[in-house]
């Protein structure tokens, strides 16, 4: 069933179109008939025989165990069995991973799904492109901006695609995301760390290093355009966004934080 959206606008028919696209590729999906999984950490035989099952809809305990096992045979398999219930899920804000939605990008990394035939692929690209398209203009997102834009890169491995299509929007709520996202990363940043946990070094450092000069090279000059409107906030009265000095708690703490590594 679509997701109801009102008013009917050129993004949300897109998403709509996407969601249903994913029903089309991926309906009678199943995961592989020898697929195993641990009955005492993971859920029951009976549980893993509904992923054998295609187009058995999930409890959504079920769902978030499947989408979360780091540890399957075929995870992509698994992945193109529930997607079509996952991603409404996504998009409907019913998807609580423990940490941030970054897990939820590395589950999609894991499935390897760039690899998946073309259509597939093409259809999981599509998706992933309309909701992000969709949130940015959305007065209220189930999912904050940030937290999709963090998912997208994990499951794509690239911020640039994403941050460009953000760049080249204008319009008003697309700012307001940006001047809330700049807020929730700025301390991240300027302690020399990625807002979310990359699944290595290497992503991190890369990933840190596009987002921090994209910021600076694009916040003060897009919201300072929005000065005067509904956007206002602290982060406009004062000097250009990331170019402000940490506060002294904030220097140093990749020396000293401890973040919390889940498997790749």
């Amino acid at each position: 069933m679509p997701i109801t959206m009102n008013p009917t606008t050129p993004a949300r028919l897109r998403l709509d179109r996407a969601l249903d696209g994913l029903d089309d590729t991926f309906r009678g999906m199943t995961a592989r008939a020898d697929e195993v999984q641990c009955d005492c950490h993971w859920g029951s035989p009976e549980e893993l025989a509904l992923l054998k099952t295609p187009d058995v809809v999930l409890s959504p305990d079920l769902l978030r165990r499947t989408w979360d096992a780091p540890d399957w045979a075929d995870h992509g398999a698994v992945l193109r069995r529930i997607l079509p219930q996952f991603a409404r899920a996504l998009v409907g804000g019913r998807v609580e991973p423990m940490f941030g939605m970054y897990e939820v990008g590395r589950s999609f990394a894991r499935g390897h799904w760039r690899q998946w035939p073309a259509h597939q692929s093409s259809a999981m690209w599509e998706f992933l492109h309309a909701w992000w398209a969709r949130s940015l203009v959305d007065p209220a997102p189930a999912v904050p901006v940030h937290e999709i834009l963090a998912l997208c890169g994990e499951a794509s491995t690239t911020l640039g695609p994403w941050l460009t299509v953000w760049e080249a929007l204008d319009h008003e709520m697309s700012d307001r995301h940006l001047a809330e996202a700049a807020a929730a990363w700025e301390y991240d940043l300027l302690g020399d760390q990625l807002p979310w946990d990359a699944r290595d070094y290497d992503d991190e450092s890369g990933m840190r290093g596009e987002l921090a000069a994209w910021l600076v090279r694009h916040v003060p000059r897009r919201l300072h355009l929005r000065k005067g409107s509904v956007l206002g906030g602290p982060s406009l009265a004062g000097p250009p966004l990331l170019n402000r000095p940490p506060p002294p708690d904030v220097r140093g703490r990749r020396r000293y934080k401890t973040r919390v590594r889940r498997p790749a």
